[in-house]
């Protein structure tokens, strides 16, 4: 389940490459990735008694968490940043460009030699920093993808010995085309998630004085 989780979390964060190659003369602008798909909220429905089987959709877990929202947040934060970042790069290349090929035939040889050479070197730091850009947003991604994981697990695994399932699935893996709706637990795991997990049993109450 750890890479199903990984892929749901990824689909919202957005998708790579995020930053486009600069290519001359006109170098090509970072795009976002598109929005995530709205999701429905999750069906809430009583679990069925004795039922040994369960299943979350954690695309939905991901989307509608105050924790996947956080995640989404922050990525999609630093990527218009970078945008940002790259755009004011490949303006300056393109303002370049545009002089020397409106004006290079009126320039001496040592300055048209050394216009070229400064867009030869635009050109190649505008390519590192998108390389160095799409790592970023990918570092961020895979730690908090990571996060996720950590405070999903152990609530989903939890909920699984609550109700002594021998079986939780993914509601997008499992091939199903119908099933009971008790037995979906996304509605409660993302209840759970956003209060933090779930909350330890309350102590017995002393017994009492003879």
């Amino acid at each position: 389940m750890r890479s199903v989780v990984i892929a749901a979390l990824g689909l919202l964060l957005g998708a790579a490459p995020v930053f486009a190659q600069a290519a001359p003369p006109r170098p090509a602008q970072p795009t976002a990735p598109a929005p995530a798909q709205a999701l429905p909220p999750p069906t809430s429905a009583p679990f069925p008694p004795g039922a040994k089987v369960g299943l979350v959709n954690l695309q939905q877990i991901a989307a509608l968490s105050a924790e996947g929202k956080a995640a989404t947040t922050k990525v999609q934060a630093l990527i218009q940043k970078k945008q940002v970042e790259g755009q004011q790069k490949s303006k300056t290349l393109q303002e370049n460009q545009q002089k020397l090929e409106q004006g290079g035939a009126l320039m001496n040889d040592a300055a048209r030699a050394a216009l070229q050479k400064d867009i030869e070197r635009q050109q190649l730091e505008g390519q590192r920093f998108e390389q160095d850009a799409q790592s970023e947003v990918n570092e961020l991604q895979t730690e908090l993808q990571g996060e996720f994981q950590k405070k999903l697990f152990p609530i989903l695994q939890q909920m699984a010995q609550e109700k002594s399932l021998h079986l939780l699935l993914s509601a997008a893996d499992t091939g199903a085309i119908w099933w009971e709706p008790g037995i979906d637990l996304t509605a409660e795991a993302i209840k759970r998630l956003d209060a933090g997990g779930t909350p330890k049993p309350a102590a017995a109450p002393a017994a009492p004085k003879q």
